[in-house]
């Protein structure tokens, strides 16, 4: 159960951030890449499709994947934390 408030917690989030990333492309104070990006991270932990936009991403931009991995584990670090199975492996 409570699984599935997780996974449930985590799609309405993601979709959230995506549709206000959208929003933000056309409002000069809002970060609408930022948050189309993290939308589409946290919605890759759940959604097939998803996943794959994020992979596609990662291999059409390998400068921004190699600069998000290394800001990853510099908060992964910072947070003392190791990496879940659950992630996306950050070294792929």
């Amino acid at each position: 159960m409570e699984q599935q408030i997780r996974r449930v917690v985590t799609l309405v989030v993601g979709w959230t951030l995506i549709a206000i990333g959208v929003v933000g492309l056309f409002l000069p104070f809002l970060q609408g890449i930022l948050l189309i990006l993290l939308g589409l991270y946290l919605l890759s932990r759940e959604s097939e499709l998803a996943r794959r936009w994020f992979e596609r991403g990662r291999r059409r931009f390998p400068r921004v994947d190699a600069r998000l991995k290394q800001w990853r584990r510099w908060w992964r670090q910072r947070l003392g934390r190791s990496a879940r199975e659950e992630d996306i492996d950050p070294d792929r």
